[in-house]
């Protein structure tokens, strides 16, 4: 028997893509084939691209059915953890392994559909001050208590933390790769992405997307399994705006040229980030 540690992952060449698409999978086998067959047929051979599908632990035949995709087509790579390690962890070591210039984030259940992303990708490359684009599911297709759940836990988190996305729950999200890596993952952050990548410095744009009923398998989050859990992780999320740390930056002018100022508050990237090309203090983020 094979023994697995704790990330194991396909061989990557190293040329860079035009995009990474990371789909965390735990326990999907009925919507993989599926999955994989919509994004070939959005993207086909307009863009340079690559599938990451990270499977976190999952108990059925989504593993076995990974490696057999894998082995159909050479832009799906599969990335697997020997136990079940939660969201965050499955969506950070696909931007880890990922090769793309834009890294966007999808479910694995189809309930996004990866035909919004072409759209997302235009708006975001038009704009070289965007770090992201995060979708926004203006029609849902979840029951009632799903639905008000969802928007009055949008609304305390953007009160906590300062921010006005409305709907952090939905997974369809593209990033610069830069811009998502700037910022260190703990335990629950996948839920405040957008908001921590503006504590960067980067602007995020909200994009109306798609949502359709789950086809296959089962939703693997609750109400009651995670409203605790992302309440205490927006604690830590409110913890670190407070500690946005300001900086009066003043640029030494070369030859010809005149200083530049430029106030920011900002948070400071990890060892090896990098940071914000034109951090700029965004309005929704100043202390109240």
């Amino acid at each position: 028997m094979a023994k697995w540690s704790p990330v194991q992952h396909s061989q990557a060449s190293p040329p860079p893509l035009d995009l990474s698409l990371i789909a965390p999978i735990c326990n999907e086998e009925g919507n993989l084939r599926a999955l994989v067959a919509r994004v070939i047929e959005v993207f086909g051979t307009s863009e340079s691209w690559e599938l990451l599908l990270v499977d976190d632990g999952s108990t059925d035949k989504s593993r076995d059915l990974i490696l057999e995709l894998q082995g159909e087509d050479s832009r799906v790579r599969g990335i697997f953890f020997s136990r079940n390690c939660g969201q965050t962890a499955a969506i950070a070591a696909g931007i880890q392994q990922a090769r793309g210039t834009l890294v966007a984030t999808l479910d694995g259940d189809l309930q996004n559909d990866p035909q919004d992303l072409p759209n997302m990708i235009l708006a975001l490359r038009s704009d070289p001050d965007l770090g992201g684009v995060v979708g926004w599911r203006q029609k849902r297709n979840d029951n009632f208590v799903r639905r008000v759940s969802s928007r009055v836990a949008n609304a305390i988190r953007n009160r906590l933390s300062g921010d006005s996305i409305r709907d952090t729950g939905c997974s369809l999200k593209v990033f610069r790769q830069e811009a998502i890596r700037s910022i260190t993952l703990f335990e629950g952050m996948h839920r405040f992405l957008p908001t921590l990548v503006r504590y960067h410095g980067y602007r995020i744009l909200e994009h109306p997307v798609s949502h359709h009923a789950r086809v296959a398998g089962t939703s693997k989050y609750g109400i009651r399994n995670r409203a605790w859990r992302s309440f205490k992780d927006l604690l830590a999320v409110r913890w670190m705006r407070s500690r946005l740390i300001e900086l009066p930056i003043v640029l030494i002018p070369s030859v010809g040229s005149t200083a530049v100022q430029n106030d920011a508050k900002l948070a400071i990237p990890g060892v090896g980030a990098q940071p914000a090309p034109h951090a700029k203090a965004d309005p929704t983020l100043q202390s109240k």
